[in-house]
């Protein structure tokens, strides 16, 4: 194409046209980087629009107003965020050509300041890509399973391998009719193949649904396809240079080195910075500016052994512990300056190189269009039916599919690689740019109908007691509020009879208010060593104890202590945050009430008891409300009474109870109440299944025994319980909500609590004047 460069329309002092494609120019050396201002007069020698500095100011201006003037009008349409800074580059582009516009275009963009504004800018891409691998967490790839390398490998293969045989077919069968586009249609394939965890994790964060299983899934399958496509593009570069074959040894090595160093020495170092960062403290700024150094050197490395630059930048940051204390602090100081400001001129600036005002052959339109379209149409349903074989619901299978075929800010980067090192034609690169806009559109559009918030911790697998393997660890997260629940909590995880053969995992989670500060926190004690003396723990108490507990228990428990510090309407997330990554089988909570020996209220927190009932609504896995009254005693024997009715709950708490007796002081009785008449159906089946086991006197278990006590109402059985209350040192029982049955019937109107049921709250009431704890048991909720 002739193109015509007007010095006025250039930074250049002059332009000589010499031939077809060659000018003579001349330019201020040094160049021009401030202005004498605007009141400089006609002695200025350095105008502000023949300026650097001036101009690049003046040109983020002006895209950040008509970035922030789009983004007002389409965010009440739901259109993803980056959207509007697309449009912003279609504007300023030379796509939209308006004559009196014009003008003003090439005095803001005149020849020669683009390259200053796209390497500028280029910063911030970079910088988003370091944070976007210090916010991943590779151990999620392997907490999730093979349901994320299932997905993954089969959402990238599928696409892949079909689509390149259409290609091949269509092309070899078509040859003459796609013309020039022969050679670009595989790598409009490739590049739509790909997916980008940080796109992925942009687009959950704006639908909130981040921390959903869903979300959890969906960027556990993103996080394996991303490393994949980059380990492959990282040899592939290498395979591709154009060198001999000892320069690509020299470069595989070298490549493979990076690898293992950065691993290997980055990450130790990165957590010997955490170790002596003081609990509760920010990370040293020098460390700081150490790392982002880092990040540029790597960079440059990667592009000497012949990859991207964003390589280097990336594996750094993966090498970096996400979350608090260094993770958060990088991101935090970054997040502004790279992905705030730089990053959407980066996008802009992408944008710009589109021209929709050249001759678009159909033929280019609807070949690039219709393999666009074929192959996510091949990957969505590739990643569907897997899903589906994983045993996800429809509804969740087919959101994942559209979640993993989004496109977003580091497609437009990557389209743009591959338009400068010409992979692709101008025309190609239009078709791609508007597609980006689409299918990010069409797919948050989708997933807002398809995906319900309100099941965010809806889980995919079975967590709960009952459903564990023989040789399983039991998974718990005890939560407490107050210094008093430590002792409960311990006599509840002592009742789970920890052993060499059957451990016990504990992740004990300390909820404190959030006062006097706007920003909730989450610290990981096993991370952050504590300073003695000038700065006390949140936690230093709940710590020594399960310190001593982890101790008296050695081999048989592991206590991890975390403090989450939120306000009370957002400490439910926390607790079942932590109870999804940590794949627990239940939850315990303190309730909400405290009595005294004589039996007066001792504490009463309403904010607890919200917390408590929201957890029961949401939670990923089974949940223990406890009511503690008094210690038991570690070296005397336990009297532990089940009280059994029927039910997945009751069935869920005799699983726990049965646990219990593997320790020969504890001896157990359970109470099965059943009515005179029953309708055999498949839920007495189960119940008569599970209460095999302790009914059969030649069972091996010597401190259980089983009554089976007939009852027709619930006055009975209230009577019933209060001559057991005197009995025993501690009861589980079901929660049952929702269950009607003859033996409780007439007491639901007078429970006072319903997160503890029926039983539970018959047990928990003064009325009874019983010392006895209650552990009240509801199995996961799944839906």
């Amino acid at each position: 194409m002739d193109v015509i460069i007007n010095h006025n329309e250039s930074l250049f002092l002059n332009v000589e046209r010499i031939n077809g494609t060659s000018y003579q120019v001349c330019y201020a050396a040094p160049p021009n980087i401030v202005s004498d201002g605007l009141w400089a007069g006609e002695l200025a020698r350095r105008i502000p629009m023949k300026s650097s500095l001036p101009l690049f100011e003046l040109q983020v201006l002006v895209i950040f107003a008509i970035t922030q003037i789009c983004n007002f009008f389409l965010k009440h349409l739901d259109f993803p965020q980056f959207i509007s800074q697309m449009i912003a580059g279609l504007i300023l582009g030379p796509s939209i050509q308006i004559e009196a516009l014009d003008n003003y275009k090439k005095m803001l963009l005149p020849y020669g300041s683009q390259d200053t504004l796209a390497t500028i800018s280029a910063v911030g891409f970079a910088l988003f890509v370091f944070t976007t691998g210090v916010q991943m967490d590779l151990s999620m790839v392997t907490r999730t399973g093979h349901k994320a390398w299932t997905i993954a490998i089969i959402g990238i293969a599928a696409p892949f391998i079909i689509c390149l045989s259409t290609v091949d077919f269509l092309v070899g069968k078509f040859d003459s009719h796609f013309q020039g586009e022969a050679y670009e249609i595989p790598v409009v394939v490739l590049s739509q193949t790909v997916i980008s965890f940080a796109v992925t994790a942009s687009l959950l964060k704006e639908l909130k649904i981040l921390n959903s299983e869903l979300g959890r899934l969906a960027l556990s399958s993103v996080l394996v396809g991303d490393i994949l496509g980059t380990t492959m593009a990282c040899i592939a570069n290498v395979l591709f240079s154009r060198s001999g074959l000892k320069e690509i040894s020299v470069l595989m090595m070298s490549l493979i080195a990076f690898l293992i160093f950065v691993p290997l020495v980055c990450r130790p170092a990165m957590f010997w910075i955490i170790k002596h960062t003081p609990e509760g403290r920010p990370v040293d700024e020098s460390y700081i500016y150490i790392i982002i150094i880092m990040v540029f050197a790597f960079g440059w490395f990667s592009v000497q052994i012949h990859q991207e630059f964003i390589i280097g930048v990336f594996v750094l940051g993966l090498a970096v512990p996400e979350g608090p204390p260094l993770g958060s602090a990088l991101v935090t100081k970054l997040q502004l300056f790279g992905t705030k400001i730089l990053l959407p001129l980066y996008v802009t600036c992408n944008v710009m190189k589109a021209d929709f005002s050249l001759t678009y052959s159909s033929t280019s339109i609807l070949a690039v269009g219709f393999f666009i379209v074929y192959t996510h149409l091949i990957k969505m349903t590739a990643c569907t039916i897997t899903a589906l074989f994983c045993k996800i619901p429809l509804k969740d299978a087919l959101t994942l599919g559209l979640i993993l075929n989004c496109k977003g800010v580091v497609d437009v980067g990557l389209f743009n690689g591959l338009y400068d090192e010409k992979a692709i034609s101008s025309q190609t690169y239009g078709v791609m740019v508007i597609s980006i806009m689409i299918i990010a559109c069409i797919v948050k559009w989708s997933v807002k109908i398809l995906y319900d918030p309100s099941r965010k911790y809806a889980g995919y697998q079975k967590r709960n007691i009952m459903n564990l393997k023989p040789d399983s660890d039991l998974r718990i997260v005890a939560c407490l509020h107050k210094q008093n629940n430590i002792t409960a909590i311990t006599d509840v995880l002592d009742l789970c009879s920890p052993s060499t053969e059957h451990p016990i995992i504990v992740d004990v989670l300390h909820l404190i208010e959030l006062v006097g500060r706007t920003t909730p926190i989450f610290i990981s004690h096993r991370l952050q060593r504590t300073v003695s003396g000038a700065h006390k723990s949140y936690s230093d108490d709940v710590i020594l104890a399960f310190d001593l507990f982890e101790h008296d228990n050695r081999g048989a428990a592991t206590a991890h202590i975390y403090t989450a510090i939120s306000p009370p309407s957002l400490m439910h997330e926390d607790v079942c945050q932590l109870a999804l990554d940590k794949v627990a089988s239940i939850i315990i909570l303190p309730f909400h009430k405290k009595w005294s020996i004589d039996g007066g209220i001792e504490s009463d927190d309403k904010n607890i008891r919200s917390l408590n009932c929201k957890v029961l609504e949401v939670a990923p896995c089974s949940v223990g409300i406890l009511v503690s009254r008094f210690s038991l005693q570690n070296n005397s024997f336990i009297q532990l009474a089940m009280v059994y009715l029927g039910g997945k709950d009751d069935r869920e708490a005799l699983c726990l109870a049965k646990r219990a007796v593997k320790n020969p002081r504890i001896n157990l009785v359970v109470y099965h109440l059943t009515p005179e008449e029953h309708v055999p159906n498949m839920e007495y089946i189960l119940d008569n299944e599970a209460l095999h086991e302790v009914k059969n006197p030649h069972n091996g278990l010597d401190n259980v025994s089983y009554q089976r006590i007939t009852v027709n109402d619930g006055p009975e059985t209230s009577a019933i319980l209060r001559d057991l209350a005197y009995q025993h040192d501690f009861f589980i029982v079901g929660r049952r909500h929702g269950l009607e049955s003859p033996q409780t019937e007439g007491l639901t109107n007078w429970s006072e609590f319903s997160e503890l049921g029926v039983i539970g709250d018959l047990l928990a009431s003064p009325d009874f004047e019983s010392r006895a704890g209650v552990l009240v048991v509801q199995q996961q909720v799944k839906d």
